[in-house]
């Protein structure tokens, strides 16, 4: 099982490795890009559980669920709403 420290490490690192391959796509604005992706899936991630009554459909919230949305953004929200649909 992971503690605290490891996860924070891997969060760093997935934080970092994203903004790497941003700069090789060719960003302009790394930091800023980085950072409205993490908000904007987290975002997702919450609006997708608000609207769950509506909707039927819910994201459980864990340590993987959050991750996933921050590093990966929409897509990875997209993806896992997915997964859970043929899963």
């Amino acid at each position: 099982m992971m503690t605290d420290t490891h996860w924070i490490i891997v969060c760093i690192s997935a934080f970092i490795a994203v903004l790497i391959i941003k700069k090789i796509a060719g960003a302009e604005h790394v930091i800023r890009s980085g950072i409205v992706s993490v908000i904007l899936g987290l975002a997702v991630l919450f609006l997708v559980n608000l609207t769950g009554n509506f909707t039927g459909v819910y994201l459980p919230v864990s340590r993987l669920s959050l991750s996933v949305s921050a590093f990966l953004g929409i897509p990875g929200t997209a993806s896992m709403l997915i997964l859970q649909t043929f899963l």
